[in-house]
């Protein structure tokens, strides 16, 4: 097995694939110490505020003056992250090659969506409920047979004591997520003295089938558990009549995460991610790079590839806005990475990130 891996041409650092004894030797260079699994091993002399390359990108900058051999961690290097950037629209856009569209099983909805699972939602609109939800769910699950893959609950502490922009979001994403189509049915359950009423809601939904989301909200009724044992069974009963069937792959949308990262993330598993979701791409399906703290640093791997002026705007603004995020709540914006994640050899907020967007491949955004 090699000791080492130089992850592209322009790099200055190496990544040890174990641990490493000082005295072994890679590309020339000889470790000067012993050099953990996943951390990095400098194979040329790097001067103090010089830049620090890896995966082709500066990861960030010398403390001090590192030698060939060097272990390059916390010690002698970090971060170059402050605050909002201006980014510069350069489009560079490969579009994967087009390959016979695969299918998969998957619940054909009313609305045209597709879901990969056929569940019953319970979805709380206030945090006050959310032991009622709780409670609904462990006392019917002998409503999950047939097709019906399990009934659960989305307990959250908000819908209440809340205004403005934090309010809208709250409702927005409940409303959103009783929308989702692994969802073959949805109880939205009410206490009914709260901020998010009913009718802000149902507003917030649109349209919807009244045989697949239901409402119950628990002051308006005698006994909640009663009432919502009915609902469950009638929501039930729609849940069970979807069956899987074929779909095209062009109609999956897959949402992409990593946890626990380390030094090999970038250049292991989340290649690995990458690799598939160009595969689905290419058959014209979707992913979702959902990690947006995780691209501070490696805008350089996504801002070139999006598809045109429009996109690229959206995308400047949305990681320009989640840094403002921290910086009005007076927390720095590269502070991401986890003891954890330091211990597994990633360094800066710019290393964890251009290993994490590896996900995300090499697609039109």
């Amino acid at each position: 097995m090699p000791e080492f891996i130089h992850i592209h041409p322009e790099d200055n650092v190496a990544v040890a694939l174990r641990a490493i004894a000082a005295g072994t030797e890679f590309m020339g260079v000889t470790a000067r110490v012993d050099i953990p699994q996943g951390h990095k091993m400098a194979l040329k002399p790097i001067a103090e505020n010089d830049q620090v390359m890896k995966y082709g990108f500066s990861i960030g900058h010398a403390t001090a003056a590192i030698v060939a051999g060097d272990w390059v961690h916390t010690h002698n290097m970090k971060t170059n992250l402050s605050g909002e950037i201006e980014y510069t629209y350069n489009p560079n856009i490969n579009h994967p090659a087009p390959q016979q569209a695969g299918t998969f099983m998957g619940y054909r909805r009313g609305d045209g969506k597709v879901g990969i699972r056929n569940e019953i939602w319970i979805i709380p609109t206030v945090g006050c409920v959310n032991d009622v939800a709780k409670a609904m769910v462990k006392e019917n699950q002998d409503l999950v047979q047939g097709s019906i893959d399990g009934l659960y609950t989305f307990p959250h502490p908000f819908g209440c004591s809340q205004t403005g922009a934090d309010h809208a979001q709250t409702r927005k994403l409940l409303a959103a997520l009783a929308r989702h189509p692994n969802a073959g049915a949805v109880l939205v359950l009410q206490l009914g003295c709260e901020n998010l009423t009913h009718e802000q809601f149902v507003e917030e939904l649109g349209e919807y089938d009244e045989n697949r989301v239901k409402f119950l909200t628990c002051q308006q009724v005698e006994d909640e558990f009663v009432v919502g044992r009915q609902l469950l069974e009638e929501l039930a009963a729609f849940a069970g009549q979807f069956q899987r069937e074929e779909v095209p792959a062009s109609e999956l949308v897959i949402g992409m995460k990593c946890g626990g990262s380390d030094g090999l993330s970038g250049i292991t598993a989340n290649p690995t991610v990458g690799s598939f979701s160009d595969l689905l791409v290419s058959m014209g399906g979707s992913t979702v790079l959902t990690e947006v703290p995780e691209m501070f640093g490696a805008e350089g791997f996504l801002m070139d590839r999006c598809i045109n002026e429009e996109v690229f705007r959206k995308a400047v603004n949305m990681i320009n806005g989640f840094k403002n995020y921290f910086i009005r709540h007076n927390e720095v914006v590269y502070e991401n990475p986890s003891p954890g994640n330091k211990a597994g050899g990633i360094t800066t907020l710019e290393d964890k990130s251009c290993g994490c967007v590896q996900k995300g491949g090499s697609a039109p955004i």
